[in-house]
C-alpha cells in the first residue's frame, strides 16, 4: 500500500559520468512514482475514546460536569507546565493530536511524560501529521513499541523519502492527495480536561529554541466540550486515513528499540520526575479559582470519508462556521493570525462588517519575523486593499522588545514569532484554535477550535494581548499618499520590515508566483 524508498548503489564511475549516474536513476525513481497506484484508506477494528474517569483524583473538578470553565495558556512557559501536568494526571487515557512534533528538548519532554503514563497503565493514543515525520519516523514506531501506547499517521505519504524536499518530489503524482494536512492540536485526558489551540510540539512553541521562538495561544478547558473533542479524536483515529506507523516502517525493528530511546532521553533530560498527586491536586485547586466561567462550542473540519484527494478545495465546515461568526459582531473584531492570505470569502466577510461600522483589527507576522516566506509573499498581495477598506492592520516585530515574555530562557539575540490564531468578537466571545487565516486553513487542512461565549475569558485574553500591539512589540501598517508605511513610534520604514536585502528579494521574487491558493 505504502511504499518506501528503496536505496540503490551504483558501481564507482568515472567523474565526468558521476552526474549522469546521479540523474538518471533519479528521473527513473520519479517516473516510477508517478506511475504507482494511489494508496487506499485502511479498514481497521473501531476504537473509541474511554469512558470518562471515575478516579478520585478528579473529585476536586467535578463541578466541571456543569459548566465549561476555562483558562488561557498564554506564555510558553505556562503552556509547557500544564501540559506535562495534565499528561501526569491521567489515570485512565489520554488522546494527542498534532500537526508537528520534534523530539527536541520541548518535543521530548512531553514524550517522557507521556512514556511515563503508558508505563502507569495509561491508553495512550497518537495522531499525526505525516508533513514533517521524516526526521523522527524511527522514534514514532519505537514509541509504538509500548504495550499501551499506539501511534497513528494521517494521510500517509506513499513514497517515505527521509526528506521534506524529497516526498514532495516522488510524491507529485499524488499531489492533490497528500496537499490536504492534518493541521487539528489537541490534548484529551480521562475525559476531564482538554487543551486546544495553536501550538506544534517543539521547542519553539515552548519558549526554548536558541534562536526562534513563538507567540502562540491555547486554551485548558473542563466541562462538556471535553466529550465534544474526543467524539472528534475518534472520528480521525478511525477515520481509515490514520495508518498505525508499523505499517509504514521499512524494516523490523530492534527488539530494544523503545529502551535506546529511554536512554536517548535521559541521556538529554535526565530522570523523568512525574508530579505527585498531591501536587497536581494542589495545582488544579489553584487553576478552579483562576478559571473563567462560560459556555462553549467545539468546532472542527471532518476527516476525508473516501479519499483526500477528492476533498472539495471549497471552504471547510470550520470555515464556513467562522465566516458566520465573524459576520455577525456588532461593534469590534480582533483577529489574530500567523498567516493572513485573505480568502474571498473572507474579504467579503470583512468588508461587509466594515460598511456596518464595525471596528476590525488584525495582528499577524512582518517579513522579519515570519518562518513562511512564501506566505508573506501572498499576504502582501492583499494588504493595500485591507487597509483601502479600513481594517486596522498590525504585524509583529521579530526584535519586539517584550519577547522575552515568550521565552523560558530569554537572550537577547533570539528572534520572536507569530504562530498563535484566535478572535475576540465584540466584548463576549473568543475563538481560539488551530486555524490560520490562509487558503490552506480555510480549504485544504482539517482544523478545530472552540468558540467561547464568555466576557470574562473576552477580557482576559484582550489584556494579554495588548501588550502585543504596542509599538515596541507590532508595526502599525499605515496607508499614505505616497505608499505603504510601517510605523512604530516615531519610526517610520517605506519597506517590509525584514532582516536582510536577500530576504526582501526572496519574499519580492516568490510574490511573482501564482501560489496563494497554496499559502
Amino acid at each position: 500500500m505504502f511504499s518506501r524508498m528503496q536505496v540503490i548503489r551504483f558501481a564507482r564511475r568515472s567523474p565526468r559520468n558521476r552526474r549522469a549516474a546521479r540523474v538518471w536513476p533519479l528521473l527513473l525513481l520519479v517516473c516510477l512514482a508517478g506511475c504507482a497506484s494511489a494508496p487506499q484508506p485502511l479498514e481497521l477494528p473501531a476504537e473509541y475514546a474511554l469512558p470518562t474517569s471515575s478516579s478520585v483524583f478528579w473529585r476536586h473538578v467535578d463541578s466541571a460536569n456543569r459548566d465549561d470553565w476555562f483558562h488561557l495558556l498564554n506564555t510558553p512557559g505556562e503552556a509547557l507546565a500544564w501540559r506535562l501536568r495534565m499528561i501526569d494526571s491521567a489515570h485512565d487515557s489520554i488522546d494527542m493530536e498534532t500537526f508537528l512534533w520534534k523530539l527536541d528538548a520541548g518535543g521530548m519532554r512531553v514524550l517522557a511524560h507521556l512514556l511515563a503514563a503508558a508505563d502507569r497503565g495509561v491508553r495512550v493514543r497518537i495522531l499525526l501529521d505525516d508533513a514533517f515525520t521524516q526526521d523522527n519516523e524511527l522514534a514514532l514506531e519505537e514509541i509504538d513499541q509500548h504495550p499501551n501506547v499506539a501511534v497513528r499517521i494521517y494521510n500517509p505519504y506513499n513514497y517515505r523519502v527521509r526528506s521534506v524536499a524529497g516526498r514532495a518530489v516522488f510524491n507529485l503524482a499524488d499531489f492533490q492527495r497528500v496537499n490536504h494536512r492534518l493541521h487539528n492540536k489537541s490534548l484529551s485526558v480521562d475525559g476531564w480536561a482538554v487543551s486546544v489551540g495553536g501550538r506544534n510540539l517543539a521547542s519553539e512553541y515552548f519558549g526554548l529554541s536558541e534562536a526562534y521562538n513563538f507567540r502562540d495561544m491555547e486554551v485548558l478547558t473542563l466541562g462538556a466540550s471535553v466529550l465534544a473533542v474526543e467524539r472528534h479524536f475518534d472520528k480521525f483515529w478511525n477515520s481509515g486515513w490514520a495508518v498505525p506507523v508499523a505499517r509504514l516502517a521499512s524494516a523490523p525493528l530492534a527488539a530494544d528499540g523503545l529502551e535506546q530511546l529511554r536512554n536517548a532521553i535521559r541521556d538529554a533530560l535526565g530522570e523523568t520526575v512525574v508530579h505527585s498527586d498531591a501536587e497536581l491536586e494542589a495545582a488544579w485547586k489553584a487553576l478552579a479559582g483562576q478559571a473563567v466561567h462560560g459556555s462553549a462550542l467545539f468546532v472542527s473540519d471532518d476527516p476525508a470519508r473516501e479519499d483526500p484527494a477528492a476533498d472539495s478545495d471549497e471552504p471547510g465546515q470550520l470555515a464556513r462556521y467562522l465566516m458566520s461568526e465573524i459576520g455577525g459582531s456588532r461593534e469590534e473584531v480582533t483577529l489574530v493570525t500567523a498567516y493572513l492570505v485573505p480568502t474571498p470569502e473572507l474579504l467579503e466577510t470583512l468588508r461587509e462588517l466594515l460598511q456596518r461600522g464595525v471596528r476590525v483589527r488584525i495582528l499577524t507576522n512582518s517579513l522579519s519575523s515570519n518562518n513562511h516566506l512564501s506566505a508573506h509573499a501572498a499576504y502582501q498581495h492583499y494588504v493595500r486593499g485591507l487597509l483601502e477598506a479600513g481594517v486596522e492592520l498590525y504585524e509583529l516585530r521579530a526584535d519586539a522588545q517584550d519577547r522575552n515574555l515568550y521565552m523560558q530562557d530569554p537572550v537577547e539575540g533570539k528572534v520572536l514569532g507569530l504562530h498563535a490564531k484566535f478572535m475576540l468578537l465584540d466584548d463576549d466571545r473568543v475563538f481560539i484554535g488551530s486555524s490560520n487565516l490562509d487558503p490552506r486553513s480555510l480549504k485544504l487542512n482539517t482544523e478545530l477550535g472552540l468558540m467561547i461565549d464568555s466576557a470574562a475569558l473576552n477580557g482576559k485574553l484582550r489584556d494579554a494581548i495588548a501588550v502585543d500591539f504596542l509599538p515596541r512589540n507590532s508595526w502599525s501598517v499605515q496607508l499614505r499618499e505616497d505608499g505603504l508605511a510601517w510605523v512604530a513610534g516615531e519610526t517610520v520604514l517605506r519597506e517590509p520590515p525584514s532582516a536582510t536585502l536577500f530576504q526582501r528579494l526572496e519574499d519580492w521574487f516568490i510574490g511573482l508566483l501564482p501560489i496563494d491558493e497554496q499559502m
